[in-house]
């Protein structure tokens, strides 16, 4: 069975240091020495500042609403914030959580990411913030999108969950917006099982965010404000740094595993449009079909191989009852219905990859 991906695991040896150290230490949570370690190491090798370790990608989203004011507590108020219907459930499920109602505008029909076009027709009073997506890796029309929050004063949250390593014209593309988000979950190119970060622009909504990460508390018998538990622990750290270090093998093998699709299919299959400037972590392998029929055709022909690709991102958030949105996004609907994700990660034989690419050629 070939599954669409299967999480990294980094030397047992190396991991079993680590858990030994934690096991000497007894410190097991409350932003120990691995954690620390993780947080200064991840800062220097992604090029930013200003990082927290959170205990997941989804509290990430939630504790940047917060920190940067955009969710509330008052429930009188109906903050907004504008977002992509072409992404993970998390974004805009968290802002709901939060207390502030996602509004979507349409993704660009090449990037797939947010299209700053149909950003500013969507802004309202209400609205807050933008909380654009980088899909698949994929950079966002950062410079438009910086141009409209600042038109309007509103604080600009990317969901980078999908960008861990990613450089935009030469920087990390995790240093715009007011914050971006990642994901640390076990199926992405780097992860800590469960995890996730913040990247803030300004430093003192770092502070504010390490206050809300621990339940408000600033010291013994002091509690400053409402916060939650959101902190990673030591043994998630641990499989961070573990894996950190040998962050270059793994993308070097999924880079390796992606030239191979691009090659084989980008005669016969659409391919996502990247943006210009961006150098890419080769997380993702999509394809767009024809119509819905032709995918579901092929991936039966697959399923029946032992192979596993996924529908991702299916349906269009905008389809999505519990949300509550009735407006229409043409493009994310028609896309949702018709891309198909590879499978892709260190370790997928080449032999597998030519099979792979075999099923998806016209006429097999």
């Amino acid at each position: 069975m070939i599954p669409v991906t299967k999480p990294y695991l980094p030397s047992r040896e190396k991991l079993d240091k680590y858990i030994d150290g934690i096991y000497e230490r007894e410190w097991l949570t409350n932003n120990g020495p691995l954690v620390q370690e993780l947080t200064k190491r991840l800062e220097e090798y992604l090029g930013v500042e200003n990082l927290l370790l959170v205990s997941n990608g989804t509290l990430a989203l939630q504790i940047a609403y917060r920190a940067l004011g955009v969710s509330t507590t008052n429930r009188d108020e109906k903050p907004e914030a504008i977002t992509t219907p072409f992404t993970f459930i998390a974004t805009a499920s968290s802002l709901k959580w939060e207390g502030v109602e996602p509004v979507f505008a349409d993704i660009h029909p090449d990037t797939w990411c947010l299209d700053p076009k149909n950003i500013e027709k969507a802004i309202t009073p209400q609205t807050k913030a933008i909380v654009p997506v980088h899909v698949f890796g994929n950079a966002c029309d950062v410079e438009a999108i910086d141009d409209i929050a600042n038109k309007h004063d509103l604080k600009v949250i990317y969901d980078a969950a999908h960008a861990f390593g990613v450089n935009y014209k030469g920087e990390s593309l995790l240093k715009h917006g007011d914050a971006s988000i990642l994901s640390f979950h076990a199926t992405k190119l780097f992860h800590t099982i469960e995890g996730g970060a913040i990247v803030f622009k300004r430093k003192e909504d770092l502070e504010t965010a390490k206050k809300m990460i621990n339940f408000g508390i600033t010291g013994p018998d002091v509690i400053e404000e409402l916060g939650i538990n959101a902190k990673m622990n030591e043994f998630q750290a641990a499989m961070g740094l573990c894996v950190l270090d040998e962050i270059e093998e793994n993308l070097k093998a999924r880079a390796n595993v992606w030239k191979r699709y691009e090659k084989g299919l980008k005669r016969f299959l659409q391919l996502q449009t990247k943006t210009e400037g961006v150098e890419y972590n080769y997380a993702y392998f999509p394809v767009v079909f024809e119509n819905e029929s032709a995918l579901e055709q092929k991936v039966e022909r697959l399923q029946d191989s032992g192979i596993h690709a996924r529908r991702y991102f299916r349906p269009s958030l905008s389809e999505v009852t519990c949300l509550e949105q009735n407006s229409e996004q043409v493009i994310s609907e028609s896309l949702s219905r018709r891309v198909l994700c590879l499978p892709i990660y260190n370790g997928l034989s080449e032999s597998d990859c030519e099979r792979i690419i075999s099923f998806l050629r016209p006429n097999i």
